[in-house]
C-alpha cells in the first residue's frame, strides 16, 4: 500500500491510499487511460461484436497481466483504464491488443472480412494518458461517457427554420 499526501481545496494535507501492485523486487502503480478506434471510424462495436470484443480484450489483458480497472466499448471507439505492469511497455501492449483482437474477431465473425479488408480491424494509433491521483474521476468519466454523449446529442438537435420561408405575409 502506498500512502500519498495531497492538498485538499482548503489547503490541508489529506492522505490518499492507493493500491500498489508488486513484482518480485518492485512496487508499482502504473495506470493509463487508453482510447483506440476501429478502422475508418466505423460504428461497428455493437450487439454481438460488442460482447465478443469485450471478452477478447479481457482475455488478452489477463494473459499479459494487465488489470482492466474500468472499460467501455462505445460504438466507434474503446475506452480502458488499465493497470499495466512495468515489465510491459504501453506501445507493445497496444500492438498486441489490437493485433490479436483483430485476428480473433475475424476468426469469430467471418463477415467482417468484407467490411475490413486485409484483416485490419483497428485504425492506426491510439491515445494514452497517465493517471495520477484522479483515478476515480477518469473511471467515472469512462462509465458515464455514453450517457453523456446521448444527452448531448438530444440537446444539440435544433429545430431549424426554413430559410426560404418569408416572415409574416401582409394581407392585401
Amino acid at each position: 500500500m502506498v500512502i500519498v499526501q495531497v492538498a485538499s481545496p482548503e489547503g490541508k494535507a489529506v492522505a490518499v491510499a492507493q493500491k500498489a501492485n508488486s513484482l518480485a523486487h518492485t512496487k508499482w502503480l502504473r495506470e493509463y487511460h487508453i482510447v483506440f478506434a476501429p478502422k475508418h471510424g466505423r460504428k461497428v462495436i455493437h450487439d454481438q461484436y460488442r460482447r465478443d470484443l469485450g471478452e477478447i480484450l479481457r482475455q488478452l489483458c489477463q494473459w499479459k497481466g494487465v488489470e482492466i480497472i474500468e472499460g467501455h466499448l462505445m460504438p466507434d471507439h474503446v475506452h480502458m483504464l488499465a493497470g499495466i505492469p512495468p515489465k510491459t511497455g504501453v506501445s507493445g501492449l497496444m500492438g498486441y491488443l489490437k493485433g490479436k483482437s483483430a485476428l480473433l474477431m475475424f476468426d469469430r465473425h467471418a463477415n467482417l472480412r468484407y467490411k475490413f479488408g486485409n484483416r485490419k480491424f483497428w485504425a492506426e494509433g491510439h491515445c494514452v494518458s497517465t493517471v495520477g491521483l484522479n483515478e476515480a474521476t477518469i473511471a467515472k468519466y469512462i462509465r458515464e461517457q455514453e450517457r453523456a454523449d446521448i444527452a448531448q446529442d438530444r440537446l444539440s438537435v435544433k429545430e431549424y427554420e426554413d430559410p426560404f420561408a418569408r416572415g409574416p405575409q401582409k394581407q392585401r
